[in-house]
């Protein structure tokens, strides 16, 4: 008997006499038609499933927590799982009425089978920006997470309970009936849900309040709170007419007269972990040729605004800050933009899954699925592709922006994960051996490892050659390349992957992020930036991706109310040059 009972839910009807039902029901081994259930029943039964084999990487995350064990921690959890059913019977009790009972427990099955499978493959949890992730997903990074493990894992999680709803006959109840049994069952779901709360709520809220991340794994109620408030997500923000941003952009006093226009590379880093760069003092040689250089400036303490391209890009460019970003009620234009408010030439090249809306009213060329032989196998090409034809790129831009000055973002493809070893060309594999499965918990911590590392080793060849491009360019442009990744990724630390967790739980390795700058002699005399005083000031300076749309600013002397000195990463360092933006 449960806890608490439902007798109009859980009451059988009478013995069928009479004409047969349109559709043959299943019949018992006696032969005798089988019964149909309460919808009321058929939720319970699989709210049951979801809350308990579909949660396993719950229970295992509890279960682990610190503190008391024994029959004390038995019993904390088994009220867990009890809040756990009695929540989502009170969800789908709202979702699943007559012609939606079978389509929306379905659903929450299917849904509930990928979530456990990803949350224990990759240590993730189900939050707005992993969805975003998910529906922002291109096809080759879909594959790259396919393993014969999914199917395995979802048949085994979807297929009982999905074989079991085909085959029950539900019965079908008047309407007001059916919304007085659907109120009582959510209702009577909801009482259970409190009492067991009540019972436990010290520890309870203890757990929730210090290991954040739980909330985020309870399946598939994460995933439906991430559907709605993703849904709900224009009411509050993003909604509107685009509010322009630097419109009274204007170029400072070092384009007047200029003989060579300025050409600024922003290599948009994609999953760079900060602490895995030779240059940033790692232990391992990943970063040869950038560090033979004596022309850079690397800051090393250097922290994103999101765990996940699609919330850290669109931040980076944005004139808002992290804080002013998450907060906003309004789309704004950004960094692109305004630069072309300037009168600026603006070009974003990508090789990855796009521009996440910040190039929208710019140029873009995309060279994910190009086919140049030795630099695109398997279907996805390395970033050096990004190098072949960028001039003839470049030259199409319109002549009187190009005269004032060019900005190219090179979005890489970077260390994406979990095929860190299709990221490397074979002759700068340094580090053997490498894991060469997306299944990472098929390989041990060091070839897992070694394949990231790998994958540094040949960003750190792509930054090397698109300093060499800019250096042949000298004859006709002043140039300067930074380097910023958007994010970075967990390596099996914790038993956690990949990355996109909740910036509040994150841990560093997800946020703390490579800044690497060059600047050509020319570039230098231009802005009057001094390499010794940048270094001094971003070496081990904490500074984020606030600091990105400021100093680009600076560095490209553009004047605008949206700029904030104090902001602008060059602007201490600049010594009274004549294109100071300040």
């Amino acid at each position: 008997m449960s806890l608490i009972a439902f007798p109009l839910a859980l009451r059988r009807p009478p013995a069928a006499t009479g004409q047969a039902p349109a559709s043959a029901p299943l019949s018992t081994p006696s032969g005798l038609p089988a019964a149909a259930l309460h919808p009321a029943r058929v939720i319970a039964l699989v709210s049951l499933w979801l809350a308990t084999a579909c949660n396993v990487p719950l229970w295992r995350a509890v279960l682990a927590l610190p503190g008391e064990h024994g029959l004390g921690r038995l019993g904390f959890v088994l009220a867990f799982m009890l809040i756990v059913w009695a929540g989502t019977v009170a969800v789908l009790g709202l979702l699943a009425w007559r012609f939606t009972l079978k389509p929306v427990l379905a659903l929450a099955v299917l849904a509930a089978a990928f979530g456990c499978y990803f949350m224990s493959a990759y240590g993730i949890v189900i939050d707005t920006h992993m969805l975003t992730n998910v529906l922002q997903t291109d096809a080759h990074e879909a594959a790259g997470l396919f393993t014969w493990r999914l199917p395995l894992t979802v048949l085994a999680l979807a297929g009982p309970p999905l074989w079991w709803l085909k085959r029950q006959r539900v019965r079908a109840l008047p309407w007001g009936r059916r919304v007085a049994h659907q109120a009582w069952l959510v209702l009577g779901a909801l009482a259970l849900g409190v009492l067991c709360l009540l019972a436990v709520f010290q520890p309870f809220s203890s757990a929730m309040r210090n290991h954040t991340q739980l909330r985020y794994m309870i399946n598939p109620l994460n995933s439906v709170y991430a559907v709605g408030n993703l849904v709900a997500r224009p009411f509050r923000q993003d909604s509107g007419p685009l509010i322009p941003v630097g419109a009274d952009a204007r170029l400072g006093a070092s384009y007047a007269g200029q003989t060579k226009p300025p050409l600024l590379m922003l290599v948009l880093g994609e999953t760079g972990r900060s602490g895995n760069f030779a240059l940033n003092g790692y232990g391992r040689p990943t970063t040869p040729e950038l560090s033979a250089r004596d022309d850079l400036v690397t800051a090393r303490n250097a922290w994103s605004c999101g765990t996940s391209t699609a919330a850290s890009v669109p931040c980076m460019f944005s004139h808002l800050g992290k804080a002013g970003y998450e907060a906003r009620s309004a789309r704004y234009e950004g960094l692109i933009d305004l630069l072309q408010h300037a009168g600026l030439a603006v070009l974003w090249v990508d090789n990855q899954g796009g521009c996440k809306g910040v190039c929208d009213r710019a140029g873009e060329s995309n060279t994910a699925s190009s086919n140049v032989p030795g630099l695109c196998p398997d279907g996805e090409c390395l970033d050096q592709v990004m190098l072949r034809g960028l001039e003839e790129r470049i030259a199409a831009l319109p002549a009187e922006q190009r005269a004032r000055g060019t900005v190219v973002v090179l979005h890489q493809i970077g260390s994406h994960g979990p095929a860190y070893f299709r990221r490397s060309d074979p002759s700068r594999k340094t580090f053997q051996p490498e894991c060469g499965s997306v299944s990472l918990q098929e390989c041990s911590q060091q070839q897992l490892l070694n394949a990231y590392d790998n994958s540094i080793v040949e960003t750190d060849h792509f930054l090397n050659a698109t300093i060499r491009w800019l250096q042949g360019r000298s004859a006709d442009a002043q140039t300067a390349m930074m380097y910023v990744a958007d994010h970075g990724e967990s390596l099996g630390e914790n038993n956690i992957y990949l990355h996109g967790l909740p910036y509040a739980i994150a841990p560093d390795v997800q946020k703390h992020v490579p800044w690497i700058t060059w600047l050509s002699p020319a570039m230098q005399q231009r802005t009057g930036v001094q390499l010794a005083c940048l270094r001094s000031a971003m070496g081990d300076r904490r500074i984020s991706h606030d600091n990105y749309f400021h100093s680009v600013l600076g560095l490209m002397d553009v004047q605008t109310g949206a700029y904030q000195p104090q902001l602008d990463l060059f602007s201490g360092c600049q010594g009274g040059a004549p294109g100071a933006n300040g």
